[in-house]
This record gives C-alpha cells, structure tokens and sequence, in this order.
C-alpha cells in the first residue's frame, strides 16, 4: 500500500498533479482556495490566493491575486490534458477572520464564484465565509475534499484564569 504525499500550498501559490496518491493541503482564513479537476482525465490542482485582483498591472500578475492565480491553476491544468468542458471546482475560505480588515474574505469568496461562473466552471461545493480558518486536504485525482473547521483563538472570548480544553476541529468530506 502506497501512502499519500502531502504537498502544502501556501498563500500566493498552486500545484496541480494527476498522481493518485498526492494530496494538496492549504490552510485557509480570509484567503480563498479554488479545488479544480477534470474528473474524466482525473487531474487537479488547488491555488490559494489573498486578494481577488490588483490595480497595479505589476502585481496583477502575482499569484497572491485571485485574477492570476486563477488563470495560472486552469491553463496548468489544461496543459496536464484536463478539457475546460470538463472541469469542475470547489471552493473553500473566506471567512472573517478579524474585524479590523474589513471584508475580505466576502470579497474574495465573490470573486472566486463569479470568475467561475464567466469561465464556464460548475462549482459543485462550496464552504465560504463564517468566522473560522479551514483546513483543507484536496485529492485532485478524484476531486474528494476533505475541511477541517479550525476555532480562531481570536474571536473567542478572553480565555479564563484556568485554561479551557480547546474545542476539537470538526472534519466535512466534500
């Protein structure tokens, strides 16, 4: 029995791979990260981006911005063999993860639905939004995705003296 390889996809970056037994991992707050496949030629990848798009036309083309990060993940796809018709996607993150940044998360999921909807892409699940980070293991030969909602510290109320157990993640399968 072979065991998975984890490859973890941190902000501003995306990997895409049609090995069966590797496994994206992000773990995500106001950032969002689309999971896209074609499950016909069973090829994925997953990107995680920050902000949907910049007005600066140097960094626009930096994988921190949804825009381009979004159009690296689906042309790398395509040159792995996966046909536009075909893919489909998931997204993940979003979440308001502080109040003193405004929305950001909203804005990102929006972004990502729409840019989606204008290629073309079915998103078939989504998890966005809420007040908690997500971890997220994405295995882009199948298209199965697994979430872990994570408590932020941050917006729980001031711990007591004596130390509360942390409450335990809790796991989706999508």
């Amino acid at each position: 029995m072979t065991e998975d390889r984890i490859i973890y996809i941190s902000q501003g970056e995306y990997q895409t791979t049609a090995h069966p037994t590797e496994v994206l991992s992000t773990v995500l707050g106001s950032c969002v990260a689309a999971c896209i496949w074609d499950p016909i030629r069973a090829v994925g990848g997953m990107n995680h981006f920050l902000l949907p798009a910049s007005h600066d036309s140097v960094q626009a083309r930096s994988l921190r911005y949804g825009a381009h990060a979004m159009e690296m993940l689906i042309n790398d796809l395509l040159k792995q063999g996966a046909v536009r018709s075909a893919l489909q996607a998931k997204l993940f993150g979003g979440a308001n993860m502080a109040s003193n940044l405004g929305d950001i998360g909203a804005s990102n999921a929006r972004f990502a639905k729409s840019y989606l909807e204008t290629e073309g892409i079915a998103c078939i699940a989504e998890s966005l939004g809420g007040m908690n980070a997500r971890r997220v293991m994405f295995r882009p030969a199948t298209g199965h995705v697994r979430q872990m909602i994570v408590v932020n510290a941050e917006l729980v109320a001031p711990t007591p003296k004596a130390p509360a157990p942390k409450p335990a993640s809790q796991a989706f399968l999508f």
